[in-house]
């Protein structure tokens, strides 16, 4: 059973794992470095009776050289450093982004911040609702309920901007940002696949990029650029296109227990997709995409394109 605990002010938990791993809660949204002074941090942690094996942490952009003297591996992050608008625009996309920011204006999307509200709440369910299968797998989110999903939508309401895409009075895709000192970074981009062809999802990171830089950010994250060994498909190629590059920085690990030395010894800790050559999980993963397509009888080409394939 996960278990957690407070250091430092920080919440720290425990997977539910045969490998217990301890970390900050919602690390990735918290403002500043995750842990300022490490070997207190961890005395404290060891003091305090948790559960766990290894306690992981990283450095946050843009400190990105590694700092203290614990074991870590290369984590990374999908990022755009930000300048300007126009460094961007013109030296960081490609031309058929540009192409695609320019259709979906042509074809009558309107992209601007937005207000939360219910009514905004009701229009991002129906985005969310829309389709069973997203990426060539099931969608996780399609089978909660209402009430679950705003949820969800709703959480760090104090640090978030919401950017809406309309055509006519009909939201067609949405971002939540999260704003983190020099990190702006995305927590949600969902666009609705009935209107994949006026390229909303474009239209969407274009104005992203815009609030960014209004919010004096340096960075805008769009979560990974590689999971494991996992570098290519279809949403790496989406971030590529708009202007995303993998910046690289370091996660530390310290083991807590004996367990935990095992393992770290063993690379253990890096789960199966570090573990696996690019090329197994490559295969699964087109594997599993076909599966899907089999399961659900789709036409050849129907619901071959996705927000995040622009």
């Amino acid at each position: 059973m996960a278990q957690s605990v407070i250091i430092s002010g920080r919440p720290v938990v425990t997977s539910d794992r045969w490998l217990k791993l301890a970390c900050v809660h919602d690390e990735v949204w918290t403002e500043g470095q995750v842990v300022a002074e490490p070997v207190q941090f961890i005395r404290q942690l060891k003091a305090s009776g948790l559960e766990a094996d290894i306690f992981t942490f990283c450095q946050k952009l843009p400190e990105t050289q590694p700092k203290y003297d614990y074991h870590f591996d290369w984590d990374n992050a999908a990022a755009i450093p930000l300048s300007t608008y126009d460094d961007w625009w013109e030296k960081r996309l490609p031309q058929v982004t540009r192409k695609n920011v320019r259709r979906a204006l042509k074809r009558g999307v309107v992209v601007k911040t937005v207000n939360l509200d219910d009514q905004l709440l009701t229009d991002i369910v129906a985005i969310f609702k829309e389709c069973p299968y997203r990426e060539g797998k099931r969608f996780p989110h399609f089978d909660k309920n209402v009430e679950t999903i705003k949820k969800e939508v709703t959480t760090i309401l104090d640090r978030c901007i919401f950017i809406g895409a309309y055509h006519g009075d009909e939201l067609i895709g949405f971002i939540k940002l999260v704003v983190m000192g020099p990190i702006t970074s995305v927590l949600y981009i969902l666009s609705k696949t009935s209107h994949y062809d006026k390229r909303p999802t474009n239209a969407l990171i274009s104005k992203a990029v815009e609030v960014s830089l209004a919010q004096g950010s340096s960075f805008l994250i769009y979560g990974k650029f590689a999971y494991g060994k996992k570098s290519a498909g279809s949403l790496v190629d989406f971030k590529r296109r708009n202007g995303f590059e993998q910046i690289d920085f370091p996660r530390y690990y310290i083991p807590l227990s004996l367990k935990g030395r095992i393992a770290l010894k063993f690379r253990l800790h890096r789960g199966i997709l570090g573990l696996l050559p690019q090329s197994a999980i490559l295969f699964f993963i087109n594997l599993r995409s076909r599966m899907v397509r089999i399961r659900t009888k789709l036409r050849p080409g129907h619901g071959k394109h996705n927000p995040q394939e622009d």
